[in-house]
């Protein structure tokens, strides 16, 4: 293998993986839009209807659908301007280093603890209240909008915030780390028709920031004291205290750790062969 050739077959590679990096960024983003999917199915629809035209010689059909296929790309990119923004913003709010990795396992521990304690007391209280963790997309752009607390988080201090005549009870609160970033921040509202409609706004608005970002976002019902947890375009409903407090240790735990657990599980089961062995 000359040197050459194997340059070439290195820009190969990374030619194909960037295209696959970018069709599985864009399936991602697809999935968790409403508009979008019904958009894709159209398509497929039109293409099937388009195959079938030339299969059966249809002519008229057949020119119309050319003249569908040529101008829609144009067409779509002006209809979901809003959709590709929002895809390429949260390519940008990425982050490769987040607060919520760099925690210890005692200060995760303590964080879901405080959250939790409170959560507990606004359920049983029937005070409304959302609460968004931050994870590996920024929520820079709400926390801007929002009143900037950057305290430690305690269950004291959540409660304060939601209590029914705190100007800032309305709002939502934003976690980043082990630190109340801001409250009284107003989050987007999900356009899924499938949500129940006798949940109200912070259900939707925490669905709708699930699925604009990776945010773990917790909603206490004022009417209900029922507990929800949106992640990833998903509202988790009803849950009680015990399942909720899983969910949300098994939502921040960095997927690294578990990798790192893996290995370590292996290494003492293999020391522990080898101790078999020698005995």
């Amino acid at each position: 293998m000359t040197f050459t050739k194997l340059i070439t077959d290195i820009e190969t590679i990374i030619d194909i993986s960037l295209v696959w990096m970018l069709i599985y960024v864009v399936l991602k983003n697809l999935k968790n839009n409403i508009k979008m999917v019904l958009i894709f199915k159209g398509i497929i629809i039109l293409v099937a209807i388009k195959l079938l035209s030339d299969w059966l010689n249809l002519t008229t059909v057949g020119l119309l659908l050319e003249y569908v296929i040529m101008w829609g790309p144009l067409a779509l990119i002006i209809i979901f301007q809003p959709e590709i923004r929002s895809i390429l913003e949260n390519l940008g709010r990425k982050q490769i280093l987040t607060r919520h990795k760099l925690l210890t396992m005692d200060e995760r521990e303590r964080m879901v603890y405080e959250i939790m304690l409170a959560i507990e007391y606004l359920r049983k209280s029937r005070i409304g209240a959302i609460i968004a963790i931050e994870r590996d997309v920024s929520l820079s752009e709400y926390i801007e909008k929002s009143k900037k607390i950057y305290a430690d988080i305690s269950s004291e201090l959540l409660i304060s915030i939601f209590f029914p005549r705190n100007p800032l009870h309305d709002g939502g609160i934003v976690i980043q780390g082990n630190k109340v970033a801001s409250a009284g921040a107003v989050f987007p509202i999900s356009l899924n028709g499938k949500i129940n409609k006798k949940l109200g706004t912070r259900h939707r608005a925490a669905l709708g920031l699930s699925e604009e970002t990776d945010a773990i976002v917790i909603v206490v019902s004022e009417e209900t004291g029922r507990i929800s947890i949106a992640v990833n375009g998903v509202l988790n409903h009803n849950l009680s205290i015990d399942d909720a407090r899983l969910m949300l240790v098994e939502e921040l735990q960095p997927k690294k750790e578990f990798l790192l657990d893996d290995e370590f599980e292996d290494e003492e089961e293999n020391e522990s062969g080898d101790n078999n062995e020698i005995n």
